[in-house]
């Protein structure tokens, strides 16, 4: 039988990123032990998980953000005082953290249903100033109704459990705001351009509509198979996608699948892991992304695996991983993961540009090296 190792060899190595929020994607993260849930919201928090993302030579971190506070429901606030509560501005982050690293991008989220492109434009052209080149850009749309109200300037679309359904008919529901945000995106790239500063843009797509949206204005699709088979489905779409916009030859879109993973050495001790967080916090983890639990060398194996499914010319680029726990699931990503990834070749073993574009190997990438 070929091993996912041999399987993969000869492709270009993989790209890593990790996802930061909070005290980590369990929401009983911030219960657990080691966890600071008291310094969330202090600049040092951030800067040390940065760090340690830095270190182990990821090519990018993500921030999450919102307009309001986290909630269990699509649709609004809910009255939850058992889980965290409340961000810092995810640009800010970035910007703090940019002087207190060297080459890992910097990728915060933003709303643009009901940011000016102008504001956005500028916020985000000066994080990459700040960050020499490394700043990206998640653009999310919202379709709260407690959003819309603290600008009053539209009306919030009502989802009904029917529009909750599955990823494709929230999106075909919200199909306006997805219009809007191609909209917002054309414009804050016409801006940049009119600068010179361009930072690749990511999207997180989970049906036909979004994954349009990537395909006309993004960089990089964050995207959410549950298994090999999955992952070919999803490819497909995003192939069609390409096709149905006219995306240039030119401009490749490059693919992130999305895990959200628990990770120790020991074999079984991340499931018994989960299974404490799972009970701590009253329900089992639910999340669009798949779960992994096992040891860094399990995960390389499932990564190398799904990075030789190829569909309509794509194949997976790389993986946006969701540590459930931190700082352990970072360092485990940092410390155990990468590491055995660059046993296999699979993985580089120092950066070799200075930029984001460049990490991506995106047009238009500056200060690369061999």
């Amino acid at each position: 039988m070929t091993s996912p190792a041999d399987a993969a060899r000869g492709l270009p190595p993989l790209h890593l990123a990790v996802a930061l929020d909070g005290a980590g994607w369990h929401p009983a993260a911030w219960r657990a032990e080691g966890a600071r849930p008291g310094e969330l919201f202090t600049a040092g928090y951030w800067a040390g998980l940065v760090a340690e993302a830095e270190h182990g030579l990821l090519d990018l971190v993500t921030f999450e953000d919102a307009l309001a506070v986290q909630s269990v429901s699509l649709r609004g606030p809910d009255d939850r005082t058992d889980q965290v509560r409340g961000r810092l501005d995810a640009v800010l982050i970035a910007s703090r953290v940019a002087p207190l690293t060297s080459r890992i991008g910097l990728v915060p989220t933003t709303n643009v249903t009901h940011t000016e492109p102008f504001h956005l434009a500028a916020a985000l052209a000066t994080l990459d100033h700040a960050g020499h080149g490394r700043a990206g850009w998640r653009p999310q749309i919202s379709a709260r109704a407690d959003d819309a109200a603290h600008f009053g300037r539209r009306a919030a679309a009502t989802l009904t459990e029917g529009d909750l359904a599955s990823p494709d008919t929230i999106s075909a529901r919200l199909a306006p705001l997805f219009d809007d945000a191609a909209g917002v995106l054309e414009r804050v790239r016409g801006l940049w351009n009119g600068h010179g500063s361009t930072p690749p843009v990511t999207v997180l797509a989970h049906a036909r509509i979004p994954y349009e949206l990537a395909a006309r204005g993004g960089d990089v699709v964050f995207v959410t198979p549950h298994s090999a088979e999955d992952a070919g489905a999803v490819l497909t779409e995003v192939a069609t996608a390409v096709t149905a916009v006219a995306r240039p030859a030119d401009r490749p879109l490059k693919v992130f699948a999305d895990l959200l993973v628990l990770l120790d050495d020991r074999p079984g001790e991340a499931a018994r892991r989960k299974a404490r967080l799972d009970e701590l916090a009253g329900a089992p983890l639910a999340s669009d992304a798949a779960v992994f639990t096992g040891t860094p060398a399990e995960l390389a194996d499932l990564l190398l695996a799904w990075r030789t499914v190829e569909t309509a010319g794509l194949r997976i680029d790389g993986f946006r991983l969701r540590p459930a726990r931190l700082p352990h699931d970072l360092l485990a990503v940092t410390r155990g993961l990468v590491p055995e990834l660059q046993r296999r070749s699979a993985f580089r073993t120092a950066y070799r540009a200075t930029g984001l574009r460049g990490h991506l190997g995106l047009p238009g990438a500056v200060g690369a090296r061999t």
